[in-house]
C-alpha cells in the first residue's frame, strides 16, 4: 500500500473512531466490516472496503457518492456534446 493511500485511511478513520472511543482497533473493523455488509472472514476485509465505508460514512444522506459527482453533467445536452467531444 502506497504512502498517500495509507495517509486517506488515517484521515478518514480518525473521525469514526472518535465517534466510537470505546472500540478497539479489532472491534472497529469488525464493526466496519458489518456496517458495510462484508460477509467474509475479517481477514479478507480490504483496505477498499474499509475506505470506500468511511468515504460513504462521512457523505450526507442523498448526496451523491463521492467519485461519482466530479462526472456528473446537469445538462443532458451538454453530456452528450462531452460524450462525443465536442465541447
Amino acid at each position: 500500500m502506497d504512502s498517500h493511500r495509507v495517509n486517506e485511511l488515517l484521515e478518514l478513520l480518525k473521525p469514526y473512531w472518535l465517534k466510537n472511543k470505546e472500540l478497539s482497533l479489532m472491534e472497529l473493523l469488525t464493526l466496519l466490516s458489518k456496517e458495510s455488509g462484508f460477509e467474509k472472514p475479517i481477514q479478507q476485509l480490504g483496505d477498499e472496503v474499509i475506505i470506500y465505508h468511511l468515504k460513504m460514512d462521512q457523505t450526507a444522506k442523498g448526496e451523491m457518492i463521492p467519485g461519482i459527482a466530479k462526472d456528473c453533467e446537469d445538462d443532458f445536452q451538454s453530456a452528450l456534446l462531452k460524450a462525443r467531444g465536442l465541447l
